[in-house]
């Protein structure tokens, strides 16, 4: 599940992993919209604040794993800037130009953000599996879901195309997780926008 809405979502500036501010009060209404699933006894949760708060509301009384490698994308230079700020920014035009696939100055690429979410992932998913745990839920940023969806699938047609996998705040996807090898597996996504659709 991805977080709900901070200020700086809604001024659409880049909030990644060195921006830790809170729910805006449209992110806490969000919450309240998406529903709770009280019943969860523990949720893994991204260190940054948004997605912590955002645990709290939909997850009450849950306990909370804090996993560090599940913070968003590391956007360096781009860092709590929008693109009407940075369009005379040359590295800027530069990183969308090449479809932002490129490192951002001072920061990640979506792989070097991939390896490092996917890896915090993994290690969850096999922690859950060696204790008989049916279920894992996660709240997260947009950017480490679309990594895991992108990179984890079992090869099928579409899963790999990382933008395709984008959802708005306090939504996110239900997928099935598996084993090849030490490899992590997810297949069979389908996205939610309310817990109530999770059960």
């Amino acid at each position: 599940m991805r977080h709900g809405a901070t200020e700086g979502n809604a001024w659409r500036r880049y909030v990644g992993r060195g921006t830790d501010e809170p729910l805006s009060a449209e992110g806490r209404a969000q919450c309240l919209r998406a529903g709770s699933l009280p019943g969860v006894r523990k949720v893994c949760v991204s260190p940054l604040l948004r997605a912590r708060q955002t645990a709290e509301l939909c997850f009450p009384g849950a306990s909370q794993l804090v996993a560090d490698d599940l913070a968003e994308c590391d956007f360096g230079a781009f860092e709590g800037r929008s693109a009407h700020d940075m369009r005379h920014d040359l590295a800027y035009r530069a990183w969308v130009e090449g479809d932002c696939r490129g490192r951002c100055p001072g920061g990640e690429s979506p792989d070097d953000h991939a390896r490092r979410s996917n890896a915090a992932l993994t290690s969850l998913v096999h922690d859950a599996m060696a204790y008989g745990q049916k279920t894992l839920y996660v709240v997260a940023h947009g950017g480490t879901i679309m990594a895991a969806l992108s990179t984890l699938g079992p090869g099928v047609p579409g899963m790999d195309n990382y933008f395709s996998w984008h959802v708005g705040n306090c939504e996110g996807y239900v997928a099935r997780a598996w084993l090849e090898g030490d490899r992590v597996r997810l297949g069979d996504p389908w996205r939610f926008t309310r817990l109530s659709e999770v059960g």
